[in-house]
């Protein structure tokens, strides 16, 4: 017979007392992860206006527009940041050095976004220049899932930077579900990167990219081991990528002493721990494709 409501409470109650090591209760608010989504996606229309949003932007209404996204994020993104610091930081932390650290943070990452559009354009520009399916610029913007992965990324790599724990990692993992691409925060890319395709594209915390480096779909550039994990913590433990590599679907490259040199192409299912000189093509030969009749 199925428990009625208050039997199924009181088992669930019962669970919460056996099993607390995933509760959170009469503790510091956390950030919500509705809230960073709806805050990143307003990031997203602060760095492409026209494109992430619902009704045309005209150029006569931009200045009042863009202030009023920016004291909207301000608002909203301030007390986000005031939950992962509160979370993270000494509890006899005083509340207005916890107001002066969260205006420290707001004012920093505002001030990158400059920065952040300049390295967003070489990246429209290299998925634009690496895929010749691609007829215009605008259509990289609205269409391709890379890009927004890697806009997504851009904008929490400067919030990691600052320190900000749990946000970066919340806004990376939204486009991660809804693009099917993991990048971590914490990984360093440089400019004109390309993702085509982008499906189970995986990039490690401690992973370096150069500039105008193309990874397809499928590509893991991950750790080596995950034994002794806290042994790793804050270790170099993900591959570095030079200039000019291009990484073909699938391929797997880990390890923190991996290094990939400038301008070699990987091809793809490769499975690679170990490092390749400048100028290299790296491929499979031990498994020969054969056709025969039927």
């Amino acid at each position: 017979m199925p428990l009625s409501q208050d039997d199924l409470a009181h088992e669930i109650l019962k669970s919460y007392d056996d099993v607390g090591g995933i509760n959170h209760l009469n503790g510091l608010s956390l950030p919500s992860k509705n809230e960073i989504g709806e805050i990143t996606l307003r990031l997203m229309r602060l760095l492409f206006p026209g494109f992430y949003n619902s009704k045309d932007v005209v150029r006569e209404s931009l200045p009042d527009d863009t202030r009023e996204r920016i004291q909207w994020i301000c608002a909203h993104l301030g007390q986000e940041i005031i939950k992962s610091l509160q979370f993270d930081l000494p509890e006899d932390l005083a509340q207005e050095d916890l107001m002066d650290r969260t205006q420290e943070v707001l004012c920093a990452f505002h001030q990158r976004i400059p920065q952040i559009r300049q390295l967003l354009d070489t990246d429209v520009q290299a998925a634009f220049d690496g895929d010749p399916a691609a007829t215009k610029r605008e259509e990289i913007i609205l269409a391709y899932p890379g890009l927004e992965a890697i806009s997504v990324y851009r904008m929490a790599h400067i919030l990691y930077e600052l320190k900000v724990k749990m946000i970066p990692r919340m806004m990376t993992e939204w486009a991660h579900s809804r693009t099917g691409i993991d990048i971590h925060p914490g990984a360093r890319i440089g400019s004109y990167f390309f993702i085509d395709h982008g499906t189970g594209v995986v990039i490690g915390e401690t992973t370096e990219i150069g500039h105008h480096v193309k990874i397809y779909h499928g590509v893991t550039l991950g750790a080596l081991s995950t034994s002794s994990v806290e042994k790793l913590r804050h270790q170099k433990r993900h591959p570095t990528i030079e200039d000019n590599v291009t990484i073909y679907p699938n391929a797997t490259i880990l390890g923190g002493d991996t290094v990939i040199g400038e301008g070699t192409t990987v091809n793809g299912n490769v499975f690679l721990t170990y490092s390749v000189p400048a100028q290299s093509r790296v491929a499979l030969e031990s498994q020969a494709l054969v056709i025969k009749a039927k």
